[in-house]
């Protein structure tokens, strides 16, 4: 299993990430995954970049494999304005930019006054903002008469000699299925080896990759705090991640949402055995690679303790 970098949009300012994705290449991580928001789940994050501005730098600046996690194609962005983003992006990483899609949360979608649509329409949308951007990544004409998209008389002039592969990003059962039957891989969030075996089981014969949060830092109690204070959010249940629109509903839901409770599904302070365990699961569960992202403004500190402290003792090969 490979360890890639996870920038969070919602954390860090871009000329930041740009530089913090040199240093994670200087640290040995196999890649970068840059998150895609137009807000951040809480005010207390502060930022939300574009996130095609900071792929172009990092394309330019690093060896890396580079991608999305992931964009929703389907609302805020017509699929068509999407696939030229990607297309310019993979040409200036040929063979190393992957483009992780999703139905997307009404927290970034919601933003034109577009109606927010229940599940499975949105899932419908993004099966057909897929083949949308598939058909404009021949660099042929292209035309598209569909139920949620029209595309008419279009052409990608500038596009890459192999067209980026998509990861599709799934958490329920029909998600996971429609990744399986149109994805070239799959994105998760979780240790769950059901969801990967659904996946498998649905067709789905690509690369599984999946992003993990930690919190680095030299005192266990305040790494804690500092998750829970930037990310109470990992702990709003079911679907209202998806449903709520603003920053300031998900603080509402967040509220009851203690340290402890956070530092369940963060891995927390200094320990590298901590860290280690947390990453095996997502080994054992079958994934591929895995992108971490450190919470808070520590990136420095991170990078040393990870090459230094973790990466040396885990046998990455051993762990599937």
């Amino acid at each position: 299993m490979k360890i890639g970098y996870s920038l969070s949009s919602e954390e860090m300012h871009p000329t930041d990430m740009v530089r913090w994705g040199r240093q994670a290449a200087e640290a040995g991580f196999s890649g970068i995954a840059v998150s895609d928001h137009f807000h951040p789940w809480t005010d207390r994050q502060g930022q939300s970049p574009f996130v095609w501005s900071v792929l172009g730098a990092l394309a330019a600046t690093t060896d890396l494999c580079i991608g999305t996690s992931v964009t929703c194609p389907t609302v805020r962005i017509h699929p068509a304005i999407v696939a030229q983003a990607a297309a310019t992006t993979a040409s200036m990483a040929p063979s190393r930019f992957f483009l992780g899609v999703g139905s997307g949360e009404a927290l970034n979608e919601h933003i034109l006054g577009d109606r927010w649509p229940e599940t499975d329409v949105r899932l419908a949308m993004l099966r057909e903002a897929v083949e949308v951007m598939r058909g404009l990544w021949s660099g042929e004409q292209y035309s598209h008469h569909g139920e949620h998209y029209t595309v008419e008389n279009a052409r990608l002039y500038t596009v890459p000699d192999e067209p980026p592969p998509v990861i599709v990003s799934g958490f329920g059962p029909k998600a996971v299925a429609l990744a399986a039957e149109i994805g070239d891989g799959y994105f998760g969030t979780s240790p769950d080896a059901d969801l990967l075996d659904a996946y498998t089981h649905g067709g789905g014969t690509g690369p599984k990759l999946a992003l993990m949060k930690v919190c680095w830092g030299a005192d266990e109690e305040q790494a804690r705090k500092l998750a829970h204070e930037l990310w109470p959010t990992v702990g709003v249940p079911g679907e209202l991640s998806q449903e709520l629109p603003t920053p300031a509903h998900f603080e509402q839901a967040a509220e009851k949402v203690d340290v402890a409770e956070v530092a369940d599904a963060i891995s927390c302070g200094p320990d590298p055995e901590v860290h280690l365990a947390s990453v095996r699961k997502y080994a054992e569960a079958g994934y591929d690679e895995v992108y971490v992202q450190q919470i808070g403004p520590d990136q420095e500190g991170f990078f040393t303790f990870w090459s230094n402290e973790v990466a040396p003792r885990f046998d990455l090969a051993e762990a599937r």
